[in-house]
């Protein structure tokens, strides 16, 4: 079996929790509250800011020149893709970049970032990439999910939001760092050291969970 497949068996309450969490559901279905949206929307913008320097830590930890590409490749991604198409879908709603930027990150956005990049200084790639997994192909799974249940219709408010991770582009993106965690594993992972990753993996599906509850949390207050 497969690293990531055999991670997801082992962990799939974890996994379920967050790829089918009350606030994906809802934000599928278009009844999610625009001020819950908003708010993960800018925390989402701050963790991937964090996530970004997660990659750039990969390419210090990367054994091999062609690791090194890959940990680029991501940094790229999030820096030219991702953070525009949060900015792109802000701007709808008349928040701007500054005030984005400018916003103060919540506890579970700090304990999510500061959790993958300790697991990475502390660890070796491997380590890097269990705990950076559940966000990259998570969000691959939940994007085709919802595109397959034909959640990006338009008058889904957060069509754009679910085209985006059911793209083509963001579903090769997920699966070459998928393909990348496979080819690490199979150089460095032993049994020994599985239940290692594996409990990286399971605390990176939690705080996923922890993100989105963030999000639900928030006041539920009427929109302009």
């Amino acid at each position: 079996m497969r690293l990531f497949e055999r991670l997801k068996s082992d962990a799939a309450e974890q996994w379920v929790d967050y790829t089918q969490h009350t606030f994906v559901e809802e934000l599928g279905k278009g009844a999610l509250p625009l001020a819950c949206f908003k708010h993960y929307l800018v925390q989402d913008y701050l963790f991937l800011i964090q996530f970004a320097r997660a990659y750039a830590l990969g390419i210090y930890k990367s054994p091999t020149v062609a690791d090194m590409r890959h940990s680029l490749e991501g940094v790229k991604a999030i820096l030219d893709v991702e953070l525009e198409l949060h900015i792109e879908i802000c701007e709808r709603w008349g928040m701007q970049r500054k005030d984005i930027e400018q916003a103060p990150e919540d506890t579970p956005t700090m304990a999510y970032t500061r959790f993958v990049l300790d697991a990475g200084m502390a660890g070796d790639l491997l380590d890097l990439q269990a705990a950076l997994a559940p966000c990259i192909i998570g969000y691959a799974e939940i994007g085709k999910r919802l595109h397959m249940m034909g959640c990006d219709k338009p008058d889904n408010p957060y069509q754009r939001w679910i085209q985006e991770y059911a793209s083509a582009g963001y579903q090769d993106l997920a699966q070459g760092f998928e393909s990348w965690f496979e080819d690490t594993s199979a150089k460095v992972l032993t049994e020994h050291r599985y239940p290692r990753v594996l409990s990286l993996f399971e605390k990176a599906c939690r705080l996923e969970s922890d993100f989105w509850q963030m999000g639900l949390n928030v006041t539920k207050a009427p929109e302009s």
